[in-house]
């Protein structure tokens, strides 16, 4: 953050939904940690969101609400949920699209702008944002945000695209808990296609890519990475260090 407002005058991050980022909210809330971030130089941004309003429990963007927007006081003006409550999802998508385009001063279409930090976490079914198995946003490749029918949920959701997240300057996995130890040993040292594990298909075009780890997440770990074009750290978070 501290890097990108120096060089940019401006820190663009897109946080990551799901359960596991609370943690990092929370620390992200302490002082004096809090005080070393420019929140008024930070724009927020979501990877993707349930078709459900802002304030319902299932939401992405009250998690963020409760544990991080609330505690800092950020101005309303920098944060940009997701409208995925919108009955025509894939105009909402559209509109999210041009929202970030307006915050870079950039064309709506065309290269997509570079994100300084794109936070992700893992499923256990290997999807990413909401880049589920299967599904059709895994062949978009124009698009930066787009509707994602997801029939094994039996919904639709609003979700970042490949092209997109791969040309951020970080994007950072954040896995936890021993229910996803067998998915991230296959994101990051088996085979596989993008059809079936969405995770591989995150590979930044010029910037860094690292797994920030917990010990139970990270037990079955060889160490052996896979052949693909790179491949990222894994890095711990917690007690326990990963070799």
């Amino acid at each position: 953050c501290r890097r990108s407002i120096e060089a940019r005058g401006v820190f663009r991050v897109a946080l990551s939904g799901g359960s596991t980022p609370r943690r990092i909210h929370s620390l992200l809330c302490l002082r004096p940690l809090r005080d070393e971030i420019g929140w008024d130089r930070v724009e927020l941004f979501w990877g993707d969101e349930r078709s459900v309003p802002p304030d319902d429990p299932e939401s992405n963007y009250r998690m963020a609400r409760e544990t991080l927007l609330d505690e800092i006081g950020i101005d309303e003006a920098r944060v940009h949920r997701m409208p995925a409550e919108r009955e025509d999802l894939v105009a909402a998508a559209r509109d999210y699209q041009d929202e970030i385009a307006r915050s870079f001063g950039a064309r709506g279409e065309g290269r997509p702008p570079r994100f300084d930090l794109i936070l992700l976490g893992m499923g256990e079914d290997g999807h990413t944002a909401s880049l589920f198995p299967g599904t059709d946003a895994l062949a978009e490749r124009k698009r930066w945000v787009v509707a994602n029918e997801v029939p094994q949920l039996e919904t639709s959701r609003m979700t970042l695209t490949y092209p997109l997240i791969n040309a951020a300057r970080d994007v950072v996995f954040v896995v936890t808990g021993d229910a996803k130890a067998e998915m991230l040993a296959r994101v990051i040292e088996g085979p596989g296609e993008i059809e079936s594990l969405p995770c591989r298909g995150v590979q930044p075009e010029e910037g860094g890519l690292r797994y920030l780890v917990d010990a139970a997440a990270a037990t079955r770990l060889s160490g052996r990475l896979s052949s693909r074009p790179s491949s990222g750290d894994a890095q711990p978070i917690g007690d326990e260090p990963v070799t």
